[in-house]
């Protein structure tokens, strides 16, 4: 992900990307969704699997309006002889190094499979950041409580997450699925099953998720029955309905054509049959010479 690279130093030195800062604080909100059970969802390669985070609508919006709530309350409260209150929101926007400053404020450790990890919230939330000016007493970090623990190094699909605490990003299914613009490469495409956005295989497994408490914010809930929906309904839809049902959903920002390269892996993945390989098919001639790649690809598994 070369946009990492580009900020340099600005997401590790909080006072290069916002000058001025002195204090970080952290929060986090839940968002695992009251949803179809994950496990049931990916045994059954004929139904797709999307990532809990992005069931419902998009929580960068959410999360932000609320950090400037918090920001507001703050400034209220801070009163005169701290100086005049600056402040700049972050969430999942900007080169911010969310896991390491929420690490070090007491939110969580550092998982092995790189996420944050809580005693009490498991690891399915979200984190948000607020750069301030205000000189603020630190919150000590907790210490990690991953013991000799390889549940998800173990459970991962493609072997993404190298050594503990070093992931792969090339080879993760969320990258494949989210960020990867092009052709998802042929030797993985097999390993990705019917996860045809993001991947939750080494949250599902971690023990620190047994008990995670599910998101209470009601845009976090399912829409759209995307919790158990047919690979070949979802393939159906065209453009103009993938926009307006994924519309203010973190999955519009893929696009159409990613959308469709995805659902094809995973109906190549699928058991073969008629309906699995009519829907292949359809899209045999798509405009898209991405998609027509992944598309024929998956009609070979069926030889088809």
């Amino acid at each position: 992900m070369d946009y990492m690279a580009r900020h340099g130093a600005k997401r590790a030195l909080p006072g290069e990307l916002v000058p001025g800062t002195v204090s970080v604080i952290t929060a986090r909100m839940n968002y695992w969704p009251e949803a179809a059970d994950s496990f049931a969802n990916l045994a059954d390669k004929t139904r797709a699997y999307l990532s809990r985070y992005a069931l419902g609508r998009d929580y960068h919006k959410l999360l932000r309006a609320r950090l400037q709530t918090l920001a507001k309350s703050i400034e209220s409260e801070s009163g005169p002889g701290l100086g005049p209150f600056a402040h700049r929101v972050y969430t999942d926007s900007a080169p911010v190094l969310e896991v390491d400053l929420a690490a070090r404020s007491g939110l969580g450790w550092r998982g092995k499979h790189t996420l944050l990890l809580s005693r009490e919230a498991g690891s399915t939330f979200f984190l948000g950041e607020i750069y301030t000016n205000l000189p603020l007493p630190p919150d000590p970090p907790v210490s990690d409580h991953c013991g000799s623990c390889r549940a998800c190094i173990t459970a991962c699909p493609t072997g993404a997450i190298t050594a503990p605490y070093r992931l792969d990003a090339r080879r993760c299914i969320s990258y494949l699925t989210i960020e990867l613009k092009g052709s998802i490469p042929l030797e993985l495409r097999p390993l990705i099953g019917n996860r045809i956005y993001g991947c939750d295989d080494c949250q599902l497994f971690c023990p620190w998720n047994r008990d995670a408490p599910q998101a209470r914010e009601h845009d976090f809930a399912v829409r759209h029955g995307l919790d158990s929906a047919l690979l070949t309904e979802l393939f159906a839809w065209n453009e103009t309905q993938f926009r307006e049902r994924m519309a203010g959903s973190a999955i519009h920002r893929i696009g159409f054509v990613r959308w469709l390269r995805n659902i094809a892996v995973g109906l190549g993945n699928a058991p073969t049959t008629a309906a699995v390989v009519a829907a292949l098919e359809a899209h045999r001639d798509n405009d898209s010479p991405l998609v027509r790649e992944h598309v024929l690809w998956a009609l070979a598994q069926h030889g088809a």
